[in-house]
Order: C-alpha cells, then sequence, then structure tokens
C-alpha cells in the first residue's frame, strides 16, 4: 500500500513540475530542469511556497512532504529523472564520467539478466548529476534549537543561529562499485550512512554457479563522491533562557550547499532532523541512546557580505537619490542609533568605520590596511556599549566580546581536536571570525595585559601569527577594531593628565586611529534636553523627530556596500596640504606642556583614512580639501572636552576664543583677508559651531575690527 501511495505522488510531484508557473507565467521547474540538463546548475530546489499555492496539488500532500521530507527528497529526485529534458546547449564535458557511464549502459544493456542481483543493477543515485533540496516556507518563524523534540524526526524543520565552527569539505561516498576479479562485473553498493561495510564477496550469478567467491576490488574512480561538510551551529543569545548555556547542534551540508557558510554567521537554516547512531567506543558507551542532526536543505543568511551585496533594482535607484543629497554624511551618521541622544560627531566617525578605506598592496608585496581603529573612551553611562551594540548590528560581520571575558587565544586563534577526524586544528577567535568585518570590544581597560598585547599584531599587520602544537601558520584578521573603555579611576580626573586618565601604552594608542573622550559634564541645558529625549523615547519606544525618517539598517548596508566599491585617490594638489597639517599637528604637541594625543606617523595614515571614507560616502574618485578639513576636524572634536577645560581655565568665552583664533590666522599669514569658508574650518576644529562664528562676526564688526562682506560674509581685517 505504501508503494502505491508513494507511485501516486511521485505522479503528483511530476504533475506539479510539469504544470506550475511563475508570476509571468513561465512553468517555473521546466526552465529550472532545463538548467540542470544544459549543466549550468546542479541543484533543483522545491520551495514549499510554490507546493502550497499550487491550485492542482492533493490536499494533505503538502503535509506529507513536511512530515517525511528525506523520503520525499528521493520522490522528487525520481519525477526529476523522469522529466528531465534533453540538452539544448553544448554542454561542458566531464570526460571520466561520460565516459564511465557510456560503458555502464552499454555493459547493462547487453548483459540484461532477470535473475541477476540487485546489486548488479545501475543504481539511480549513479546516473544523477544533480542534487533535490527541499525549502521550507519563507514566512515560517524560526524555531530555536530548545523547541526541536523528538517528535520533529524526519520532519522539515527551520532553525535561527549563528556558525561557531565548520569543518573541511571532504569527500563523502554515496555510491561504491566494486569489480569482481574472476567474473569481471561491476557490483554497486548505495551508501546512506557516515559508515558503511564492504563488500567482500562477488553476489554475481556467474560466481554462484561456478561456486567462486569472487574477490571485489572497490573502483574509487568509478565510485560516486558528494562533498559534505559538516558545521555546529548555535543558539542566538537572545534564545537562550534567564541562567542556561546556549545549546549547539550538528548540520551537515551535502553537494551545492557545502562552503555556504563561515564560522561567525548569522543564518537561518531549514533541514530535516535526523538521528545518527553512535560508532565505535562511543557507541559501546552510549548503548541504545543516539545522536541527532539536521541535513541541510537551503540557507539563508541574516546579514550578506559587502562584497555578496547584490542591489536590487529598488534599492538602486534609492542609493542613488541619497548620493545626490548634498546632505547625506550628517543624514546617515544620524540615522546610526537615533535613540541615542547626542554624540553627532562619535556617529560620524562611526559611520566612517563602517565605511573603511581601500586596502593597499605595493608592488613590493607590503600591505597598507584601510580599515578604521577606533577608541571610545569616557565616564560611565554615556553610551559607549549601546552604540558598540548598534554597530554590530548594522555590521554585516561583527563580533561582540567583553575585556575581562576574553582571553588571548580566545581573541586570536586556538588549537583544538577536530571531532571528525581526531586532528590537531586552529579554531579562529573573536578577531579571525570578524574578519572582513567589525569587532567591539566592550571594557577595553579591564582586559589582562598579557591578553591585550594579542591585538597589536592584528590593528596594524592584520594577520594573526600561530606557532603552536606543530602548527605554524598565518591567519588573515582583516577586521575593524572598536573598543571602549573607561579612564582609569573609573571616571575621567580633571586634575591628573591626559596620559594618566586613559592609561593605555603608547604602543596601543598609536594604532587607534581616533580615540574618542567623551566626558560626562554637567550642563543645566544639555541635561534637560537628554532627559526629556529618554523620556519621549520610553514613553513612544522611538526616537524624536530628525527632520527626516532615519534610514534602516538594512538601507545603510545597501549604500555602504556601494560606496566600498569605490576607490578614491588623492590628487598632486593636495599633498602639500596635508603634509602641511600633520606637520603643525606635530608642532602643536610639541610646544604643548601636557600633550593630550601621541602624534606619530600612523596619525598620518589615519587622515588619510577617514579622508578616503569621506570620499567613499560621495562616490568620488579623489579625495577633495574638504574632506581633509573633515577628517583634521574630526580628529581635533575627539578631544573637544579636554579642550574646551582649558578654555574654561583660561579664562575666554566662545566669542573671544574665536577671535583669537581669527587674528593669528591672519597674523600668520601676512594678510588681511579671511575666506568665510575657511573661518569656519578653522574654528569647527576647535569644536564651536556657525551660530558662534557669526555671533562673533557681528560683534566685532560692530567694534569696527573687520568688515563683513553682505553676500559671502567674508572677513576683511581695518587697516590699524
Amino acid at each position: 500500500m505504501e508503494k502505491l501511495d508513494f507511485a501516486a505522488d511521485k505522479d503528483r510531484a511530476k504533475d506539479f513540475l510539469t504544470n506550475f508557473a511563475d508570476d509571468d507565467g513561465e512553468p517555473k521547474y521546466l526552465n529550472l530542469l532545463q538548467d540542470v540538463a544544459n549543466r549550468k546548475i546542479r541543484a533543483v530546489q522545491i520551495e514549499l511556497d510554490d507546493l502550497c499555492s499550487y491550485k492542482g496539488m492533493e490536499e494533505g500532500f503538502w503535509e506529507r512532504v513536511i512530515g517525511n521530507t528525506k523520503r520525499y527528497v528521493g520522490v522528487f529526485a525520481e519525477a526529476v529523472d523522469e522529466l528531465m529534458p534533453e540538452p539544448t546547449e553544448a554542454v561542458a564535458a566531464d570526460e571520466d564520467r561520460d565516459i564511465l557511464m557510456t560503458q555502464r549502459v552499454d555493459e547493462t544493456s547487453d548483459s540484461a539478466d532477470p535473475n541477476a542481483d540487485p546489486r548488479q543493477k545501475m543504481p539511480f543515485e549513479i546516473k544523477r548529476f544533480f542534487e533535490v533540496y527541499i525549502k521550507a516556507v519563507t514566512k515560517s518563524t524560526p524555531m530555536t534549537i530548545r523547541q526541536v523534540k523528538a517528535a520533529n524526526i524526519g520532519q522539515l524543520v527551520k532553525i535561527a543561529g549563528i556558525v561557531t565552527r565548520c569543518s573541511d569539505v571532504k569527500p563523502l561516498v554515496q555510491v561504491a562499485v566494486y569489480t569482481c576479479e574472476d567474473c569481471g562485473f561491476e557490483i554497486y553498493q548505495e551508501v546512506t550512512a557516515r559508515v558503511f561495510m564492504p563488500l567482500v564477496e562477488c553476489p554475481s550469478s556467474r560466481c554462484k554457479v561456478n561456486k567462486v567467491k569472487g574477490n571485489l576490488i572497490l573502483q574509487q574512480r568509478a565510485s560516486k563522491f558528494l562533498k559534505f561538510q559538516e558545521a555546529k551551529l548555535q543558539e542566538l543569545a537572545e534564545h537562550v533562557p534567564k541562567g542556561h548555556i546556549p545549546r549547539a547542534l550538528t548540520v551537515h551540508f551535502r553537494g551545492e550547499l557545502t562552503r555556504k557558510v563561515t564560522p561567525g554567521d548569522v543564518i537561518e537554516l531549514s533541514g530535516i532532523f535526523l538521528p545518527i547512531p553512535y560508532t565505535g567506543f562511543r557507541a559501546m558507551r552510549a548503548g541504545l541512546v543516539a545522536d541527532t542532526y539536521l541535513e541541510a536543505m537551503s540557507v539563508t543568511h541574516y546579514k550578506k557580505k559587502y562584497s555578496e551585496y547584490e542591489l536590487k533594482g529598488d534599492e538602486q535607484e534609492q542609493i542613488e537619490r541619497l548620493a545626490e543629497d548634498g546632505d547625506i554624511y550628517h543624514k546617515l551618521s544620524k540615522s546610526l542609533a537615533p535613540e541615542i541622544f547626542g554624540h553627532d560627531d562619535v556617529k560620524k566617525a562611526l559611520l566612517l568605520l563602517l565605511v573603511g578605506a581601500p586596502h593597499r598592496k605595493l608592488s613590493d608585496g607590503m600591505k597598507i590596511r584601510g580599515d578604521l581603529h577606533i577608541c571610545l573612551m569616557g565616564d560611565p553611562g554615556v553610551a559607549k556599549s549601546q552604540l558598540l551594540k548598534h554597530i554590530i548590528n548594522v555590521a554585516p560581520r561583527g563580533v561582540y566580546t567583553t575585556g575581562k571575558g576574553s582571553s588571548g587565544v580566545g581573541l586570536t586563534a586556538a588549537v583544538q581536536r577536530d571531532p571528525v577526524t581526531n586532528e590537531m586544528v586552529l579554531e579562529g577567535g573573536a578577531l579571525v571570525l570578524s574578519d572582513m568585518g567589525i569587532c567591539a570590544i566592550d571594557e577595553f581597560d579591564k582586559m589582562e595585559e598579557s591578553d591585550r598585547t594579542a591585538i597589536h599584531e592584528v590593528m596594524e599587520q592584520q594577520t594573526v601569527s600561530i606557532a603552536k602544537a606543530g602548527i605554524t601558520t598565518s591567519l588573515n584578521a582583516r577586521t575593524a577594531v572598536l573598543a571602549a573603555a573607561n579612564p582609569a579611576w573609573g571616571r575621567y580626573d580633571l586634575r591628573r593628565t591626559p596620559a594618566e586618565n586613559i592609561n593605555l601604552p603608547p604602543a596601543l594608542l598609536s594604532r587607534f586611529d581616533l580615540l574618542w573622550l567623551i566626558l560626562d559634564r554637567a550642563d543645566m541645558d544639555t541635561d534637560l534636553e537628554m532627559a526629556r529625549h529618554i523620556v519621549y523615547v520610553h514613553k513612544t519606544l522611538e526616537s524624536p523627530s530628525l527632520g527626516f525618517t532615519p534610514l534602516e539598517p538594512s538601507v545603510l548596508r545597501a549604500y555602504i556596500s556601494a560606496a566600498r566599491r569605490v576607490t578614491p585617490c588623492i590628487p598632486r594638489e593636495l599633498e602639500e596640504y596635508i603634509a602641511t597639517a600633520y606637520s603643525s599637528i606635530r608642532q602643536d604637541e610639541a610646544r604643548s606642556n601636557a600633550p593630550n594625543t601621541y602624534t606619530t606617523i600612523r596619525t598620518l595614515l589615519s587622515i588619510l583614512r577617514i579622508s578616503f571614507a569621506l570620499a567613499r560616502l560621495r562616490f568620488a574618485e579623489t579625495v577633495a580639501q574638504s574632506d581633509v578639513d573633515e577628517a583634521l576636524r574630526l580628529m581635533q572634536m575627539s578631544k573637544y572636552s579636554l579642550y574646551s577645560d582649558d578654555r574654561q581655565r583660561a579664562g575666554l568665552d566662545a566669542i573671544s576664543d574665536i577671535y583669537s583664533v581669527l587674528r593669528d590666522e591672519a597674523a600668520r599669514t601676512n594678510r588681511l583677508d579671511i575666506r568665510y569658508a575657511h573661518a569656519l574650518n578653522l574654528i569647527s576644529r576647535k569644536g564651536y559651531s556657525e551660530a558662534q562664528l557669526k555671533e562673533c562676526l557681528e560683534e566685532y564688526a560692530s567694534l569696527n575690527v573687520w568688515q563683513i562682506h553682505p553676500n559671502t560674509f567674508d572677513i576683511r581685517f581695518i587697516d590699524p
């Protein structure tokens, strides 16, 4: 009866594959089978969404496919065998396979013996050059690993999780082919499990008649192998109940699904939940207990890599509209964590961290990194950790870790024994898992000094060098490090120097492109505005109006992926300007009694990287002077809290300080005229706003110190 049911279901599967049409009225699966016949693709993916929406399908067939998926993969494969069309194009010849298949077809047609052993008949699996997968319903909510119970054995389940480990891709035998030394017959053995017992005696009728125990030799070239990969899927942090540890599930990838995931990927997986008995000595201890695994049918990434991001039609139009907006730099930065009050310049720096600069490789093989590293150092309660979490959410690949919860090998790489092959293998840590992404390290100051030194090589050379357990290698760690730390005494102590407060070694500080000091100062107006903002967010669960609709993280990822494809260059006329700006920063630091930063040649590389990132945001092929000025302004604004305190000690208000800046610039250039744009750039580096500049211009113009052009606002000092 069961055979009749499956035979009827095979006819239903053939009817579905033949008659199902897509939105354009084209036969979707017949076109797919034609591509398979032309050897363009190897995977036939049956979508349950299509099966559910097909009007000619018998009621109950859909439920049977979900409840006994492993068997129905074979049913659909048999239907595809019967419906497979002839190739319409010249196919790429697979020489070994085609010759062997031609020879086998000739032999089986010549020596068709009705009394022959079934193992002499060629199985369908060895003839197939395709694989069948059944994809779960797209809109169904994925289960957690804890929700998958014994009742789901054999069913198609959909699970969300993070990949923690991946094995190498190895060949897995699907059909073993033997040749008899006595009769010369070819014997086939289908393998459905991870282990099998090879045949020893020939079962052919000729050997039985001759009463000979024919010796069988395994023909590896004639056998059929599948690509096989094993991975560990772990529960997402938000799915773990309070007080529990995350559970893990073994996943088997076969055929075209291999190499789809890497450790650190957050994925949605549909597959068949199956038991697998223990083997070897573990079987003796386990008794009747069996392990479980998931045989993968489809993989969906929550966040694609920038390099793999393919822009759709509407996304392309939206990005083109955004690129034409002159205020896109501010809109993108304000769209990062809009629920967090203020920190406008910090958000701009984090946006540039996401965009990054192009990696440079010189002719002699030397590499110059393009990733930006940022350290947020500030008082408790200034939203450092929230900013880190949001950036990890926006970035397509990101790993979040904390200082106390990370060891040196946990950040770089550890040597472990592979449970599959029993060999010593390297397992990447947080910095290796975040390759081509962002690694956020919270509580950076709480790390042990010995563990913190593991980051030095990653931040500059972007590799992790290992010499452990006979393994000597170098792993890629092309990651942008985003660190958050508290000052040495918990809060910033204004009575001590910045070097004493920061309490990080200069070798590490110089590797950060931006070290952002965020001090929590008591200010009546700012505190009142912040409190209103926080109360509004708690009341409405959304950010107050920004004057525009904040961009969704998916739109941000699409825009940044398009921007990262641009490789800008520096025009010759800007080279001297950048060199002069760097030398002036060095001179200012040399004249200062208590320098706030460690300025090295890496600071010049930081200016270049930030300028490249700003040019990428505009989709510009060359860096403009405004990009360099903004890079210098961000580097200056990162210490704004300290400079504002120095001005207060000097007794200067904002208007007087702006005047002194403009007067010093006029004396330095020995000119009486200063352009308004240049003046705005000078005072913005000091942390002042355009409104304060205009107030200063009006006040000193009324004192006849200078004259202001009525249209351009350019400044001309009155010659005394």
